[in-house]
């Protein structure tokens, strides 16, 4: 696993702030290199990942106190977030370390996911604490609970898996060896949405085997086509949250490799979730923009 080095051009200028932030990203590449390790004890793992845990809720309360000095207006949002990193994100992730007795492969994601995320807080949420890279986009929290219970409905008809959502600010965390697709749609209100979907092998498998009855290995053992199948069930259930009018084409050229689906989330999108499946990981993230319709 790749480490990740603190970068002092992420500094913000505050000194209690920026200090915790180049301490977290040691903690995290002590525990990168100790990932690598055969020999380290699970009993290691745990109080490496318990230390780092409570390091970063200590330092989220130093923020939000920095936060309530200044009386930053965007201060409840930003407590938001690190609301649900802790009570959501962090939940999900413990429990995927646990059912799986803190393997290397566990621990390796965990970090993915923590650093990944720390280091896309702090470049975007905590930069517009001193105002400089100012969080824009729509407010789309109020949707967030809609959505939250169609994936979950979705994931149990075609997987037989509950899908708990453990961010509401997916920021691009690798979740393993996954399948990627995205698709667009016009609605009845003149607009255009673009759906961008994620999940991991795992589930992938679970579907192929649940719509043909083929029990899947690995990605030798499937079809472009046979992806492209259970994408389809899926984006036909989950575009039933938007008033669909038609549909863009659906073929091989909207399924994404991991770069691809970098490449395009980056584009930006308001609304991005990731949702933790039992059987592996699922994003979900969608943005819309007006369209003219020909007369």
């Amino acid at each position: 696993m790749e480490g990740i080095v603190w970068d002092e051009s992420w500094n913000i200028g505050v000194e209690i702030v920026d200090k915790a932030h180049a301490k977290l990203f040691r903690i995290i590449q002590k525990l990168v290199e100790l990932s690598e390790d055969v020999s380290i004890s699970q009993h290691t793992y745990k109080e490496g990942i318990k230390y780092l845990e409570n390091y970063s809720m200590t330092h989220f309360s130093e923020e939000e106190a920095y936060m309530r000095s200044i009386r930053y207006k965007g201060y409840a949002e930003h407590k938001r977030l690190h609301d649900n990193f802790r009570d959501k994100t962090l939940v999900a992730m413990k429990k995927d370390l646990e059912s799986t007795g803190y393997s290397m492969m566990a621990v390796q994601r965990f970090l993915g996911i923590m650093s990944r995320w720390l280091k896309e807080h702090i470049l975007q949420e905590d930069q517009a604490i001193v105002g400089r890279g100012a969080r824009k986009g729509q407010d789309l929290s109020s949707q967030i609970p809609v959505i939250s219970r169609v994936v979950n409905r979705t994931t149990q008809e075609l997987f037989l898996t509950e899908a708990r959502l453990v961010s509401e600010a997916y920021k691009g965390q690798n979740i393993g060896q996954g399948f990627y697709c995205h698709r667009c749609y016009d609605t009845e209100n003149s607009a255009r949405v673009q759906i961008l979907i994620g999940m991991e092998e795992s589930l992938m498998f679970r579907g192929i085997n649940r719509q043909t009855g083929g029990q899947p290995e690995s990605r030798k053992d499937m079809s472009d086509e046979e992806a492209l199948q259970i994408f389809d069930l899926l984006f036909q259930r989950v575009s039933r949250l938007f008033r669909v009018e038609t549909e863009c084409e659906f073929d091989k050229e909207n399924l994404l490799t991991k770069d691809g689906f970098r490449a395009n989330f980056m584009k930006g999108y308001p609304c991005s979730l990731l949702f933790n499946c039992k059987l592996g990981y699922l994003i979900f993230c969608y943005r819309s923009w007006r369209i003219k319709k020909s007369s």
